[in-house]
């Protein structure tokens, strides 16, 4: 049925808690339909005559004892989201245990304790641990953890909790034990256990303050050779932590168990990380190179979560950003340093500007700190994640490297062991600093994207150049106010060479740029000789939309005199965006003329065959180069999203690209043949980005001659991967062999699987529905599975507009209706998916009445609570 709608938490309502927990001592017998947890909490009043009250949600009580004495039924009080203890009233302190029966072959939901394979595994953040035993089930209750963990030998070999192991003992009858225990408080979400028959690799190292550390990736099963990567990238990341930011390690043990059941990507418990098996297993047979990649980041942002969210935690679950946001910061600079700058910034605003922007300016908009919730698994987003990590970021710009480590080495001196807030981690930084930074926390309260929008003028004859810089807030959010934006920029003269500071400006200095705190601000050059090109937000210093009009023939330039990586690959993007917003019919300055048009189109077919002459130019960033923006980039560009309009003008375009510089691509992809055998080095990978790239251009008018070609030779899962889609996307001859031979030699691997249906399911043409239907009608289908739903349907939904978006509805149906039967399921999973449809006011009138129908019978239905939040902020 569907769930009651719960009330609104909110931020302002915030205190602290009643009681509070010091210690805990949990007991498991573990089993598959049925384990038992024994909690023993040590517990402390802290508003006198409070009730005791503790959240539970799905458990069988079999005991309750207070102080040592079994409770009489009306002593306590049990309901369907928690226990309370009238008898613990009036106490100051006291020992609750209590004994409960769950069962976890039945928790589809993967929250709690569940069954995965042959393993039990935990998943607690955000509030799962109260589907374990009754707790404060709330980030703000800090307790050291003692765990024991009790099973069957032959079933479960392998126990596994947070901390560090202090026992083992054989119990008799095939049973056995293992004691672990966590001396540092942490709340109950970062609680974890996993037992089974697993594999290891490990390696031991001593931290940088002498400490003996253990390293160890567990998999279900005996063969964990595929966890060799991620056991690098775990050292890589415990030692680049060391280094930059000089945090240690600080338990002898550090374990990663691999999950192929987890909706999360992984999740940082103390001591403990769960992983989601895409982000742990891979060799070059069975993994791309952007599974590499994506590997050595997650298992970075985990690692990196053990000061940056366990030894400072959160207050309430409003701070979410305040670990996520920050450590995915911590994350990007971790790949950065490790490989290129430029690229990974690419990397990073290409994600920003297709999804976080359109979130930002859609039915799902929220501040990255929102006000209030209802179902707090609906704010795990990428504005809490991604634009969290570019506020951090702008901090990082305005203060400078030496000065934000300051500010770092403050906030975890200040609040190691605590409770944080926002407010925490800008006072120390302001501390440390002596510049009073508080002024970045307006970026938390506010939604949307603001606009920079940017005057120029020029006199000649007295040689001044003026730039107006106006901050206009976002178009969903009228009335917000200007905010605090830290701005890098470039003025070029004709000689292609970096002009000078401006003579005068109203803003304020730092380092390497100016801070814009106003609505409007000017900046002053004088005794110029010629009209200057501005090349502004360097680096993407800020998450703003930037509007300089320009000319093709200036962001050409920009392209060949700017020394910022990706300052030049946005001057390209920004010329495509323009040339095929106005293919699409879309009102674009300066291009209202075909021949205007024609030119534009031009230079930008001039720009991209000088990028594929150039020899020395880095393969990585000539392939970035060549990944125009996608529809998703297109669709926020737009007041109103007509689908058919923009996927026509994108496939046209890169059809016409690919013709001209046929010749070019095709030698590029021989040229680049040898460095691409390589193996995971960054040369190698760079080259293979853009063989592959150049073939995606190329398959659209060689016949699929490449991509045979490639297919045939390919030795490593990233050629076979791009030959593969290459195939199947355009429909060429050699996909049904193609197909049959990678489904026979990779059926048994479910994640190499995975992307086979992945390519299927993203095949961009309306006809795609039908394979898709088929696909989830066919044996692949698990609906248990969240890697699966992701690659089928989530695929389908965020990656296939031509088939999502059908003028007859059916995509919209599909989604619709499979999301009501994964409700019953998984409900996070579902309602994930319903992200599709966040951009739903924007789109063309045809389009919203061929979706309104879809939410509408989602609505008739029963649904659980992450579902019906997102669907009463969707339109009806």
């Amino acid at each position: 049925m569907t769930a009651p709608a719960p009330s609104a938490v909110r931020l302002a309502d915030y205190c602290p808690p009643a009681w509070t927990i010091t210690d805990v001592a949990l007991v498991f017998d573990l089993g598959r339909e049925a384990s038992e947890v024994e909690a023993t909490l040590a517990l402390r009043g802290d508003v006198p005559g409070a009730a005791l009250r503790l959240d539970g949600e799905d458990l069988e009580l079999l005991a309750v004892e207070l102080d040592g004495r079994a409770l009489a039924a009306n002593a306590y009080s049990q309901d369907a989201t928690g226990l309370t203890v009238h008898a613990a009233r009036g106490l100051a302190i006291c020992t609750l245990r209590t004994r409960v029966r769950v069962r976890p072959a039945a928790n589809t939901r993967l929250e709690g304790l569940y069954a995965s394979g042959s393993l039990l595994l935990t998943q607690c953040e955000a509030e799962g641990f109260r589907r374990i035993t009754f707790f404060v089930d709330r980030p703000d209750v800090q307790a050291r953890w003692r765990t024991t963990l009790r099973a069957d030998r032959a079933r479960y070999p392998v126990l596994l909790a947070g901390g560090d192991r202090v026992a083992e003992r054989d119990l008799g009858d095939g049973r056995h034990e293992a004691e672990w225990h966590n001396p540092h408080a942490t709340p109950c979400y970062l609680f974890a256990l996993a037992a089974g028959p697993m594999a290891r690799v490990s390696t031991a190292l001593t931290g940088a303050d002498g400490r003996s550390i253990e390293l160890n990736v567990w998999v279900e099963g005996d063969d964990p050779g595929r966890c060799r990567y991620a056991l690098g990238a775990v050292e890589r990341a415990l030692r680049w932590d060391e280094a930059r930011y000089g945090r240690c390690y600080d338990l002898g043990v550090f374990n990663v168990v691999v999950a192929q059941d987890f909706t999360m990507g992984a999740m940082e418990n103390k001591g403990l990380n769960i992983f989601n098996a895409r982000y742990i297993l891979a060799d070059e047979r069975t993994a791309t190179d952007a599974d590499f990649i994506a590997i050595e980041s997650v298992v970075g942002h985990e690692y990196f979560h053990n000061w940056s969210g366990n030894r400072v935690t959160l207050r309430d679950w409003f701070q979410l950003s305040l670990k996520e946001g920050l450590t995915v910061f911590r994350d990007q600079q971790f790949t950065a340093d490790l490989h290129s700058r430029d690229l990974k910034r690419i990397e990073d605003v290409r994600l920003l500007r297709a999804r976080q922007f359109a979130e930002d300016a859609g039915a799902l908009a929220h501040p990255v700190r929102p006000a209030e919730y209802r179902e707090i698994n609906n704010f795990y987003t990428l504005t809490v994640y991604e634009k969290g990590a570019e506020v951090i970021r702008m901090l990082h710009t305005r203060l400078g490297e030496a000065a934000f480590r300051a500010g770092m080495d403050r906030y975890f001196a200040d609040n190691d062991g605590r409770s944080a807030t926002l407010e925490d981690f800008y006072a120390a930084h302001s501390a440390a600093t002596g510049i009073d930074v508080t002024d970045m926390l307006a970026w938390y309260a506010q939604a949307g994207t603001p606009v920079l929008e940017v005057l120029r003028e020029f006199d000649p004859g007295q040689g001044e150049y003026t730039l107006r810089l106006r901050q206009h807030p976002p178009a969903n959010v009228p009335a917000a106010a200007p905010l605090p934006i830290p701005m890098r920029f470039a003025l070029y003269g004709a000689d292609g060479r970096a002009l000078a500071p401006p003579d005068a400006h109203d803003a304020d200095a730092i380092p390497g740029g100016l801070l814009l705190r106003r609505a409007e601000h000017t900046l002053r050059w004088s005794g110029l000789e010629d009209l200057p090109l501005p090349v502004l937000n360097q680096g993407f210093a800020a998450p703003v939309r930037v509007r300089l009009p320009m000319s093709a023939a200036e962001r050409a330039r920009v392209v060949l005199v700017e020394g910022d990586g990706f300052a030049r690959w946005d001057a390209l993007q920004s010329l495509a965006l323009e040339v095929l917003l106005a293919r699409a019919g879309e009102a674009v300055p300066g291009l209202a003329a075909v021949d205007a048009l024609d030119a534009a189109e031009a230079a930008l077919s001039s720009a991209i065959g000088a990028l594929l002459a150039d020899a020395d130019a880095h393969p990585a960033f000539v392939a970035e180069c060549l990944s125009l923006p996608d529809f998703d980039t297109l669709a926020d560009a737009v007041p109103c999203v007509d689908p058919v309009a923009l996927v026509a003008a994108r496939e046209g375009l890169l059809g016409r690209l690919a013709a001209v510089h046929r010749d070019a691509l095709a030698l590029r992809m021989a040229t680049l043949r040898p460095a691409a055998a390589g193996g995971l080095d960054d040369a190698a990978m760079a080259a293979r980005s853009l063989r592959h790239a150049a073939l995606t251009w190329l398959s659209r008018v060689d016949g699929g001659a490449a991509a045979r070609t490639l297919w045939a030779d390919a030795r490593s899962m990233t050629e076979r991967i791009a030959a593969l889609r290459a195939l199947v996307h355009g429909g060429l001859p050699g996909q049904a062999e193609a197909l049959a031979t990678f489904e026979r030699e990779f059926a048994a691997d479910p994640l190499v699987i995975d992307k086979l249906l992945a390519i299927i399911a993203t095949r961009p043409h309306a006809d795609a529905l039908v394979d898709v239907e088929a696909l989830v009608a066919g044996p692949y289908w698990s609906p248990a599975n969240p890697n699966r739903v992701r690659a089928i349907v989530g695929a389908f939904a965020r990656s296939n507009p031509p088939a999502f978006h059908r003028a007859d509805g059916a995509g919209y149906r599909f989604v619709g209706g499979l999301v009501a039967t994964l409700d019953a399921v998984n409900p996070q999973v579902a309602a994930r998916l319903l992200g599709a449809f966040e951009g739903l006011p924007r789109w063309s009138p045809a389009a919203r009445t061929a979706a309104l129908p879809a939410l509408d019978a989602l609505r008739s239905v029963e649904r659980s609570r992450d579902v019906a939040e997102l669907l009463a902020r969707l339109p009806a």
